[in-house]
Formats: structure tokens, C-alpha cells, sequence
């Protein structure tokens, strides 16, 4: 399937700690605790050849049950799950966004991208070196951590600012990222669109910058500007004869229409622009995808292998820059469409299921209710930063580890981050206990804080936070180690795609 030019959707099932572990390279993590709200997206037409996988222990055939009611036909489960995937004598990938991971690699290999440690770069700024950093992560991410002096271009911007940024040749350019993934993918970029001055990658990004005893600067907020007429001419032009040159054609909104409306095929309309621009007015129906990020962790938007890609950018910049790297990934049709549209809300995903509303209750009921337990299946990241005060962590799909560990009380009242996984989950919820009634939370946290109750930070965990992989600079314990451990397993990533033999990366040569 993974090779015969059909469309797949390879879908693992468990949560995303317990993927990370161990899991197949093109398997895109939609976890059956959150499979409602996220499945529609990732595969929209229901006609897709679909195959869910797990460790073995039931959880595709639970996921299958959902994906049967809402109407999806085209499935099937993986013998024996990962373990059997392995049994069989194939690779299996440790880690996340590994597909995108493992094509950085690829290209710093392919293209030779230049790059310097942060020794170096530490030595060229105390020499007052003319030279500029530019940052290729989401501001969020810049804002948190970053080099000293570094300025925030988001990985599809750097095309079409960098030149403003570094009108002189002779100013090197050192693009970073937190890792090694968008640095490289951010330098060659600029080495491909053919700015004439020296580009480099930063080695390992601001871990390796920390791993050199060098401090990091937080909260700094320094963002490119809006693209001077001269750099949108130069930038048009150069993505332009890159986009030319790994065969990106442009398509029109008529024919996007008529391909969303063919049940064949899958087509993913993608905005990458900023997303500020994206709040502003976009396609109709395209999602935010920012160019850098749509690169980066391609299997969170794409969930469909195989699919036809169409990228929204009314200057076309970032559209091409990014197409031309969805091509060297091994997206065969990839295109480019200059219209944006007007509309302003985010396109949402339909929610497989329905909520039972007699079960709903609003927030001032809880204190109402004496002796009332209530059950957060928010992610464990957002339980962690504030929830209803008393209030358990559980994970939806695992409520079976976890209502055992909850005492019994007058009532049970399931809540999540807007409600909405609470009252998918009242029926299961049901099913596991007798000693109360099961309500779910109208609005969910969110409705809480808006009704101006307060949160807390006190935590009862009825089970282990597997919901989320933690980067290597969000875990507790040794850091460092930590740091050094993800930069080796990024560079191994070459040798274990080889071995797996399922990747048709591009070369550039």
C-alpha cells in the first residue's frame, strides 16, 4: 500500500507518548482519546483507504467503531499491530514528525548546507562580524528562547524578507531553529532562491547554543517587517525559478473547487502565511498552515498520503518556496494558488459523534451538586496550567485505568477544554461506573473561567500524562542529556530511513 501510488491513510491510534516510543515511519498519531475532533480534517473524504494500527490490545477495532458511525467504510487494522509491523522484519521510528525529521537530514546531506556551531557564531558576534540571525520558528517559540540579537522570519517568510534583513552581500546570514530541522531547511532555502550572501545553518539551534554554556535570551520580540517592494520583486523571482525547477505547477479557485469536489481523490488546501494574514482573510476552507511549520511536522496537516496538495499565498513566495520542498519530500502533486479569498473564521473540521445534551450541565452546578467528583480530559498540558479546582486528570480513551482511581461520589461530571471531549466520552464514562450518574460540563473549562470561577494548579492524576511527547527542554530531570540525546536521534534518522526503504526524498543534484 505504501507503494503502490494509491492514497493511505496510515492512522496509529495510541496516545502520542506512547507513539513516540516506537511507531511505523509514515503513521500519522491521531489518538482514539481525541479521534472525534481530529480525524475529519486529517482525512476528510470518507472513501479513503484507511489502515488504523496500535500495540495490539484493541484500541483500532475501538477506533474502527468510530470511524464505521460516522460513516467511513474503506478500513483496516494492522495484524498483530507495531509489534507485528516488526515481526515481519520492518523498521519501526522513536520520536515525532519523524517523516519531516528525517528530510532535514536528508537535505543538509543531498544539498551540503553549510553550518557553524555556536562556538563560532558566539566568536563572529564578540568580533562584530557583519552578520544577522534570523530565527525560522513560530514567534511563540522565538519569544521563549532564542540567540541573543536573533530576529523571528518563520521558516516560509525567509524568501521573501531576508533580503531587508541583509541588503548588503557581504552580511553572513546564520539561520537557527531549537533544533536542527528548520535551520537546515531555512539556510537552503536562501542558498536555493540564490541570495548572494553567505548562508549557514546554526548547528543544533539554541540546544546547541545552551550545550556550548552559552545562555539563551527569553522574551525578546524583534519581528521582520513588512517585505520592501524591491525584496517582493527579487523574492517572486527567485521562488519563482526555484518553483520551476522541482516542477510546481499553479492551479485556479475553479479548479480547486471541482477537485474538493471529486471522491477519488483527497485535496488539502493549505494557507502559509503568517497566520496573522490567515485571521485577516483567507481561501475559502483552507486551513493555517504556515510554510516552515507545513514542512516541519507535515503529518499533522496531511494525514492522507498520496493526496493533492494546493497552497494559498497571495504572493506566492511562500507558497512556491514551500511546494518545492513538499516535492523533494515526495508529494507528487503539490500547487500553487494565488488567491486568498475573504473569509475571516478559521476553517474548524466536523466532529465525529454527537453530545448528549440531557447529560449537559453548566458551571454553576458543580456547586451545586455536594460531593461531586469531576474528570478532566483536557491534554495534560492544559490541565497542568489550570482546571476546576478538585478536579482528576484522565485521559479519554484509557477512562477504563482511570475511574477506578476516582472516588465514588454523588455525582460524576466530565469536563475538557470547551466540553466538547466530555460529552463524546459520557457514554464510556457510563458504561464504567454504576455508583453515579455521568454529566459533562456545557463549555467545558472554558465556560468555567468565563462564568469567573477559578482554577487551580493542585493536581490529582487518575492517570499518567502519555497524551504528550515533551521536548527535550519541557523535561524535568537531567536536560542536558535530554538535549543531547534528541540532537543524536535526529542525526541517526539518515541511516534508519535507508533501512526502512519507504522514503522517496528528492535529490537536489
Amino acid at each position: 500500500m505504501l507503494d503502490d501510488g494509491g492514497e493511505l491513510a496510515l492512522i496509529d491510534v495510541r496516545e502520542e507518548l506512547i507513539f513516540s516510543r516506537n511507531h511505523l515511519l509514515w503513521a500519522r498519531n491521531v489518538p482514539l482519546s481525541r479521534l472525534e475532533l481530529r480525524f475529519a480534517r486529517l482525512v476528510p473524504r470518507k472513501t479513503t483507504r484507511i489502515v488504523l494500527c496500535d500495540d495490539n490490545d484493541g484500541l483500532a477495532q475501538r477506533a474502527g467503531h468510530v470511524l464505521a458511525r460516522a460513516g467511513y467504510r474503506n478500513f483496516s487494522f494492522l495484524d498483530g499491530g507495531v509489534a507485528g509491523w516488526e515481526k515481519a522484519g520492518f523498521v519501526t521510528f522513536s520520536g515525532v514528525h519523524v517523516p519531516s525529521k528525517a528530510f532535514g537530514e536528508f537535505v543538509e546531506h543531498d544539498s551540503g548546507t553549510p553550518s557553524i556551531s555556536a562556538a563560532e557564531l558566539d566568536a563572529m558576534m564578540k568580533s562584530g562580524a557583519k552578520m544577522v540571525v534570523l530565527d525560522s520558528r513560530p514567534f511563540d517559540e522565538y519569544a521563549r528562547v532564542s540567540i541573543p540579537s536573533g530576529i523571528n522570519v518563520p521558516g516560509a517568510e525567509l524568501v521573501l524578507r531576508a533580503r531587508d534583513l541583509a541588503p548588503s552581500p557581504d552580511t553572513t546570514i546564520v539561520v537557527n531553529c531549537a533544533g536542527r530541522t528548520r535551520s537546515i531547511i531555512g539556510a537552503q532555502s536562501l542558498i536555493n532562491a540564490g541570495l548572494p550572501n553567505r548562508v549557514v545553518a546554526l548547528r543544533n539551534g539554541t540546544m546547541g547554543w545552551h550545550l556550548a554554556g552559552l545562555t539563551c535570551a527569553s522574551g525578546q520580540s524583534a519581528r521582520a517587517g513588512e517585505a520592501s517592494r524591491g525584496s517582493l520583486i527579487w523574492a517572486k523571482q527567485a521562488a519563482e525559478t526555484v518553483a520551476r525547477k522541482y516542477g510546481v505547477a499553479r492551479t485556479d479557485g475553479a479548479t480547486v473547487e471541482a477537485w474538493r469536489k471529486d471522491e477519488q481523490r483527497t485535496t488539502y488546501v493549505f494557507d502559509v502565511r503568517d497566520p496573522t494574514e490567515y485571521k485577516a482573510g483567507h481561501y475559502p476552507g483552507a486551513i493555517s498552515a504556515p510554510g516552515g511549520q507545513l514542512v516541519q511536522a507535515t503529518d499533522i496537516y496531511a494525514g492522507v498520503l498520496g493526496a493533492r496538495i494546493v497552497l494559498s499565498d497571495d504572493r506566492e513566495v511562500r507558497a512556491c518556496m514551500t511546494a518545492s520542498w513538499l516535492k523533494q519530500m515526495g508529494w507528487k502533486e503539490v500547487y500553487v494558488l494565488a488567491e486568498t479569498g475573504g473569509e475571516t473564521a478559521e476553517a474548524t473540521a466536523a466532529i465525529l459523534g454527537s453530545l448528549p445534551d440531557e447529560a449537559a450541565v453548566a458551571p454553576s452546578k458543580i456547586l451545586e451538586i455536594d460531593n461531586v467528583s469531576v474528570v478532566d480530559l483536557s491534554l495534560s498540558a492544559d490541565y497542568r496550567r489550570g482546571h476546576i479546582p478538585g478536579a482528576w486528570f484522565a485521559i479519554r480513551g484509557r477512562l477504563d485505568k482511570a475511574m477506578p482511581k476516582i472516588p465514588p461520589r454523588r455525582a460524576i461530571i466530565l469536563t475538557s477544554e470547551d466540553g466538547v471531549l466530555a460529552g463524546l466520552a459520557v457514554e464510556e464514562a457510563r458504561a464504567l461506573t454504576d455508583a453515579a450518574p455521568v454529566c459533562w460540563l456545557k463549555g467545558g473549562n472554558a465556560a468555567w473561567v468565563a462564568h469567573g470561577f477559578p482554577l487551580s494548579t493542585a493536581e490529582k492524576w487518575a492517570d499518567e500524562p502519555l497524551d504528550v511527547w515533551l521536548k527535550p527542554y519541557e523535561q524535568t530531570g537531567d536536560t542536558e542529556a535530554a538535549m543531547n540525546a534528541y540532537l543524536s536521534w535526529e542525526i541517526d534518522l539518515l541511516e534508519r530511513i535507508k533501512r526502512d526503504g519507504t522514503a522517496h526524498f528528492l535529490s537536489a543534484r
